[in-house]
C-alpha cells in the first residue's frame, strides 16, 4: 500500500486550523505542516482551496479538504478505526454537536474580533455577544468533563481552539471571562491537560503578539 500524503496548510495562531491540529494529533496521524502568510498565499493555497483560498486546507494525498468543522469530521471519517470517535455515533447527538459547532462560529468568532478592532459602545456590546454565547456552551456542558460527556470529542475540539485567544479579548476588552462562565474555564483547563491540545494551540502571547501587528498594520487604536 502506497504512503499517504498528508499536509495540512495553516497559520499558527488560526482557532480554525488549530481544530484540525488537535484532530490529527487525538487520531495519532503524522502530516506535513506548512506555514502559510496570509498577505502572500502560497500557489498551492490558491491551488487547493481556489473557492476561498483560507486556511486551513487539509491535503489528503493530493485531495484537498476546506473548512475547519468539515476536516475535523473527514479526520474522524477516514482514520475512524484510530482511537474514540470525535463524533457520537447517535444520529441526533451527532446533529446536536454539529449545531453547537456552527453556533460557536456564527456567534464567537466575528464578535471576537470586534472585541480587539473597536471601542466603545461597538466593543461593549462584541463582549456581550461573546460572554452570552459562553455562558450558553456553559450550559450545554452542564457538569459533564467533556460536551460529549466522558469523552473529548467534536464539540470539544470546536471549541477548545478559541481558549488561547481569551487573553487577548480580556486584555483589549478589559473583562474577565471566568466571572461569567467559571465552569467552561475548568473545562477548558481540563482539555489543555491533553497532549493533543497543548500542543496543538498556540501561546497566547504569541495569539496577542499577532492581534497588535494587526492593530498596527491596519492603524486601529
Amino acid at each position: 500500500m502506497a504512503e499517504e500524503v498528508i499536509i495540512l496548510l495553516d497559520v499558527h495562531v488560526s482557532m480554525f486550523g488549530m481544530r484540525a491540529r488537535v484532530a490529527l494529533a487525538e487520531k495519532g496521524v503524522e502530516y506535513e505542516y506548512r506555514e502559510e502568510n496570509l498577505t502572500a498565499k502560497s500557489p498551492l493555497l490558491l491551488q487547493m482551496n481556489p473557492v476561498h483560498t483560507k486556511i486551513p486546507v487539509l491535503i489528503h494525498n493530493g485531495k484537498p479538504i476546506c473548512e475547519s468543522l468539515i476536516i475535523v469530521q473527514y479526520i474522524d471519517d477516514v482514520w475512524k478505526d484510530t482511537n474514540p470517535p470525535l463524533l457520537p455515533s447517535d444520529p441526533y447527538l451527532r446533529a446536536q454537536s454539529r449545531f453547537w459547532a456552527d453556533f460557536i462560529d456564527k456567534k464567537i468568532f466575528d464578535a471576537g474580533r470586534r472585541i480587539w478592532t473597536k471601542k466603545g459602545e461597538e466593543q461593549e456590546a462584541a463582549k456581550k455577544e461573546v460572554v452570552d454565547a459562553l455562558v450558553l456552551l456553559e450550559g450545554e456542558l452542564g457538569d459533564k468533563p467533556y460536551f460529549g460527556g466522558d469523552s473529548f470529542g467534536f464539540l470539544d475540539v470546536a471549541l477548545i481552539t478559541y481558549y488561547c485567544w481569551f487573553d487577548t479579548w480580556e486584555i483589549c476588552g478589559d473583562f474577565k471571562i471566568e466571572e461569567h462562565c467559571p465552569k467552561l474555564i475548568v473545562w477548558a483547563k481540563r482539555c489543555m491537560e491533553r497532549d493533543s491540545v497543548s500542543k496543538s494551540l498556540a501561546d497566547p502571547k504569541e495569539v496577542y503578539e499577532f492581534v497588535l501587528m494587526l492593530k498596527k498594520k491596519y492603524g486601529i487604536e
